[in-house]
């Protein structure tokens, strides 16, 4: 499970055939106090390091020592014993354990006939409710760091090969419906020539969109990413090698990234994309950027959708670009229809910019290597 955002993992595909980088046992990693990560699977019955239905335990120096649930949340419990006073003066102490088949999340419950008087707490799930903090919040926000650093390292990596490539990559973001596939379709319909074109399509379940895309005549990677509501960096580095191996990936050219549909996970995921571009349809709410102020605060692009559906719509434009604006107040907006093509060369004229950058840009670093040889 990702610790980041709670979508499942094992299942990534890309054209069918399973992601390299997931494992066949469904297991997942945990990164102990002592910083050290420990892998290992909940499928399945048993005990023991490595063996099916095996959970470790981080220990830490007072002996206790944490599980991280399936739904992300850090328990920290001791096995050890622990000594308490009663009213007559003596003192004893008595410990307890998880049997077998015992839930990490129920609470523990000690042996004798007395009430002690004491409990253990389990922090609660780490979402803050009518804006109140979540317990235990430090802990989960270390293991996300380690996630998304790696994520973030490898996306550098990406980044680094497009750009030496003058490789311009467009990370397409948006809620399903927003009609992102058929503005990239007709994109790439009319684009057609005018420079190398090629897409990464993201999808949880079937072919259906990179189908689409392929029908354009245009070189497609279908990454399925099964429970996974996003994209993540390694996923576009294998789908990109696949592009290369089958011809698909030139220099100089755009690489479209389509995004798995939702407007939280992918925003908290580097792709090593030269820009973010989020699609807002004029069907869905003007008060999208408010309710999901990351994905709007992270793009460098947002285009308005389906405006030729406005007279039939009680929908405020202005009011829903000035929310986003707020957030983020160098936020470009092109509004466009991609079914009647209103406001496409705008879209098109911002692309053919974009590339023209990233070429110069990979030129401008080859003379500068160029010149630090010399010199050496």
């Amino acid at each position: 499970m990702c610790t980041v955002c709670g979508c499942g993992e094992g299942e990534t595909r890309i054209d069918g055939t399973a992601a390299t980088a997931v494992t066949g046992d469904a297991g997942h990693e945990h990164v102990g106090p002592d910083g050290k990560i420990y892998r290992h699977s909940h499928g399945g019955s048993g005990s023991g390091s490595g063996s099916g239905g095996a959970h470790h335990h981080h220990p830490a120096q007072d002996g206790s020592h944490e599980h991280v649930a399936p739904d992300g949340t850090v328990f920290r419990h001791s096995h050890h014993g622990h000594e308490h006073a009663h009213a007559d003066g003596h003192g004893h102490e008595h410990g307890h354990e998880h049997g077998p088949h015992e839930d990490h999340h129920a609470g523990h419950h000690h042996g004798g006939h007395h009430d002690d008087g004491h409990g253990h707490h389990h922090p609660d799930r780490p979402d803050a409710i009518d804006g109140g903090a979540a317990l235990n919040q430090p802990r989960l926000v270390t293991i996300e760091r380690d996630i998304l650093a790696k994520n973030s390292a490898l996306a550098q990596t990406n980044r680094r090969g497009f750009a030496g490539r003058g490789v311009f990559v467009l990370n397409l973001m948006s809620s399903p419906g927003s009609g992102k596939t058929t503005l990239l379709t007709r994109s790439l319909t009319d684009l057609k020539g005018r420079f190398p074109v090629a897409v990464i399509e993201g999808d949880q379940q079937t072919s259906f969109d990179a189908d689409r895309i392929r029908a354009t005549g245009t070189p497609a990677v279908q990454v399925n990413t099964g429970k996974g509501c996003h994209l993540d960096a390694a996923m576009v580095a294998q789908a990109t090698d696949r592009l290369a191996a089958g011809g698909g990936f030139a220099d100089d050219g755009v690489l479209f990234v389509e995004n798995v549909g939702n407007l939280v996970c992918p925003a908290g995921f580097d792709l090593g994309e030269t820009h973010r571009v989020v699609v807002l349809s004029v069907t869905e709410g003007e008060d999208k950027p408010l309710k999901y102020p990351a994905m709007f605060a992270g793009a460098d692009l947002l285009v308005v959708n389906k405006i030729d559906l406005l007279p039939y719509l009680s929908f405020d434009v202005e009011r829903m670009i000035g929310y986003a604006q707020r957030l983020n107040p160098s936020l470009a907006v092109i509004q466009l229809s991609a079914t009647t093509g209103e406001g496409l060369e705008s879209w098109y004229e911002w692309i053919a910019d974009g590339l023209a950058e990233a070429r110069a840009a990979r030129d401008a670093a080859g003379k500068d290597a160029e010149t630090a040889a010399e010199t050496a």
